[in-house]
């Protein structure tokens, strides 16, 4: 039979057993990690240099360097009521999204997502209630493995404490509007490929809907229709990166 002491010496024994292998299994990890960062160490994700540091996202050249937007590159749309970005879709930022889209560096949205989620909170008249994003079309999205677009929507959300929710599906895989010329041409070819999601997710509510790159406004155009016909009130846009 044991008395109160000694269920306490045995309670405190446990804990100090659990504590040490916290301790053990952090230094492990840590060790690791380390061996990880020697062997394949971060990078830039727009030149690509060593970084410094492993926190970082970017190095120091590129901080001074990108081609940041002017006004935070706004656009007024024709259906949509404006669209922000933080960069202008040139050199080493069209290099960088090309590697994110198309090279599998699908690990670079959480990069991204800092950079956007600093733009979004520049921007005080931006009062959006939802983030979602443009989708990719099933085959689209079975062919490279992933959505560009929701993995960007998705950090951007997370550096904003909140959460992207899907709006829109697209329901036709359509020619890519980078292979097509003008305004016209592009809103042509995109017309009828995106339907709502659940029209009760948007019914008066404001949307702020992401894309990693914006140029003709056509797509974020065609987003914004559906949407408001779902009932959405408003339809805000961000994209990493603008045409120049």
């Amino acid at each position: 039979m044991t008395n109160g002491r000694d269920d306490i010496a045995v309670l405190g024994r446990g804990w100090q057993r659990v504590y040490s292998d916290m301790i053990f299994t952090g230094c492990i990890m840590g060790f690791f990690s380390a061996i990880l960062d020697f062997l394949f160490p971060p990078k830039c994700v727009f030149c690509s240099r060593v970084l410094s540091s492993p926190d970082d996202d970017w190095c120091d050249k590129c901080t001074e360097a990108l081609p940041y937007a002017d006004f935070h590159g706004r656009l007024e749309g024709d259906i949509f009521d404006f669209c922000i970005s933080p960069l202008y879709y040139t050199d080493v930022v069209r290099r960088s999204i090309l590697r994110y889209k198309f090279g599998g560096a699908s690990y670079y949205a959480n990069s991204y997502g800092k950079l956007l989620a600093d733009c979004i909170r520049d921007n005080s008249d931006l009062d959006y209630d939802i983030i979602s994003w443009v989708p990719l079309s099933s085959k689209r999205k079975s062919s490279r493995g992933y959505d560009q677009a929701m993995l960007l929507a998705q950090a951007t959300a997370l550096e904003l404490d909140n959460t992207a929710v899907e709006t829109l599906s697209k329901s036709v895989d359509v020619q890519a509007q980078s292979e097509l010329g003008d305004k016209a041409e592009r809103s042509a070819n995109i017309s009828g490929a995106f339907i709502a999601s659940d029209p009760n997710i948007v019914a008066g509510k404001s949307v702020l809907l992401i894309d990693d790159v914006v140029t003709t406004c056509s797509t974020l155009d065609e987003c914004a229709r559906i949407l408001k016909s779902a009932g959405a009130s408003n339809v805000f846009c961000a994209a990493l990166a603008r045409g120049a």
